[in-house]
């Protein structure tokens, strides 16, 4: 039988935006998107203008953080990693995920999130939305990977 695969990374990568980062207790619910280019997987939600729809455009009602789905199709003219317009996409309101930081993070920080969708911990005077509830459950000591949790 030939070999498929025989070198491996000695650093295997930790995590990927979306993942729930452990089997603790969380809250999951589903909303469908209402934008065109849809929602990537590790993104922050807020509540859309219709009946059960959410949007990625921060601003007041925040809903929780986009879970990845492998098992997703990528659709035509679609993007990898996100979900697409109308889908039926799942929320972690509590618990443990992992998100794509912009800059260095402490344990314990609050989480905010830019106009422009990215994850930090500065307030900047009340431009970016606060996550409430939400911490970093790590430290980084620049931009990257790591867990935010609401316990």
């Amino acid at each position: 039988m030939a070999v498929v695969q025989d070198t491996y990374n000695n650093a295997p990568a930790a995590g990927f935006a979306g993942m729930v980062a452990n089997g603790e207790t969380s809250n999951r619910i589903s909303r469908t998107i209402e934008d065109a280019a849809g929602i990537a997987f590790g993104k922050a939600a807020f509540r859309g203008a219709g009946d059960h729809g959410v949007t990625g455009t921060p601003g007041a009602g925040f809903l929780g953080i986009v879970i990845a789905d492998h098992g997703l199709p990528l659709l035509p003219g679609g993007t990898a990693d996100t979900f697409p317009q109308y889908a039926s996409v799942p929320l972690i309101t509590e618990g443990v995920v992992m998100v794509s930081a912009s800059l260095a993070v402490a344990d314990g920080d609050p989480v905010y999130v830019t106009p422009g969708k990215a994850f930090t911990n500065v307030s900047n005077s009340g431009a970016n939305t606060a996550l409430t509830g939400w911490v970093y459950d790590g430290t980084l000591g620049a931009a990257g990977l790591v867990n935010i949790a609401r316990r």
